[in-house]
């Protein structure tokens, strides 16, 4: 069923089936984790996956508010960041490619979100961070994100579909 929920969420059927990693206060998914090869084989470098639309909505407006760029200014400005930063980097790579299967030619490659150097996306760093990894990228971005306090699911029904009484709170 989670699955079902999550494709709702993203409005979009999934690519491969996704475990829930952290979920809201009223039970439904926040983040996924996704495995490095989609069920078509494709590889996908996204280890964790943002499904929650209120939490995808804020870091939306703090990305086309500059927020990419602001990380990017920060890594580059602050060494003690940047190391941060790269071993987050080094532990999502590791951690995802050590779930292909072995004899797989085509690894994903890059680390959050498969970004190689730089901030790729705010979204997956959050994600990261959210499903209970240090990222110090998405630690930042998480008071604009959280709490995650909806008094109304942004899922119902069977099949789930997007809540139309359902808003983002804030």
């Amino acid at each position: 069923m989670d699955d079902a929920v999550v494709s709702a969420q993203l409005g979009r059927p999934l690519r491969a089936s996704a475990e829930v990693v952290a979920r809201c206060p009223l039970g439904l998914p926040v983040v996924v984790s996704v495995p490095p090869l989609l069920d078509d084989g494709t590889p996908f470098p996204t280890r964790y996956w943002l499904s929650c639309p209120a939490a995808r909505a804020r870091i939306g407006r703090l990305e086309a508010a500059g927020g990419v760029k602001a990380m990017e200014r920060r890594v580059r400005g602050d060494p003690s960041f940047a190391t941060a930063v790269a071993a987050a980097n080094d532990r999502y790579a590791e951690e995802r490619d050590a779930l292909v299967p072995p004899g797989i030619v085509h690894r994903p490659v890059g680390g959050v979100g498969g970004g190689a150097g730089g901030v790729k996306c705010l979204h997956a760093h959050y994600a990261d961070h959210a499903a209970g990894n240090d990222n110090p990228i998405g630690a930042l971005v998480a008071p604009w994100v959280e709490p995650l306090d909806c008094t109304i699911g942004c899922i119902e029904g069977n099949p789930p579909v997007i809540n139309p009484s359902w808003s983002e709170p804030r």
